[in-house]
C-alpha cells in the first residue's frame, strides 16, 4: 500500500517534470526563433517571468521525484517511517499527508 502510493507519487512527479521540461524547451525555442529583445520589449518581463516560473516549477518537480525515490529506498532498507533526526517513528498522520517525510514534526 505504501509502495503503491509512493510509486503513484513518483509517476505523477515524473510526468510533471517531463511536461514542464517540454514547456520550458518550447519557451527557449520560441525565444531563439524570435529576434525580440527581452530587456527592451514590453513583453520581455512577461517572458522572463514565465521562464523563471517554469524553471522553478521544474526544479520543484525534480526535487519531489527525488524525494519520493529516496522514500522508496528507505522502504526497501527498512528505515521508512523513522525520523532521521531523533529516530522515533514518524506519526501516521504526517506520513498520510507527506508520504516521503524524512523527519517527524518536532525535528522538521
Amino acid at each position: 500500500m505504501i509502495r503503491d502510493e509512493l510509486e503513484r507519487l513518483r509517476a505523477r512527479a515524473d510526468a510533471e517534470t517531463a511536461a514542464l521540461a517540454r514547456d520550458l524547451e518550447g519557451l527557449f525555442a520560441a525565444s531563439r526563433d524570435s529576434n525580440a529583445d527581452d530587456e527592451h520589449d514590453p513583453e520581455g518581463a512577461t517572458v522572463g517571468f514565465e521562464r523563471a516560473q517554469l524553471t522553478a516549477l521544474l526544479a520543484a518537480a525534480r526535487d519531489r521525484s527525488a524525494e519520493v525515490g529516496e522514500a522508496l529506498q528507505r522502504l526497501d532498507s527498512g528505515s521508512y517511517g523513522s525520523c532521521e533526526g531523533c529516530g522515533r517513528p514518524i506519526p501516521e498522520e504526517r506520513l498520510a499527508v507527506r508520504p516521503f517525510a524524512r523527519r517527524c514534526m518536532a525535528c522538521a
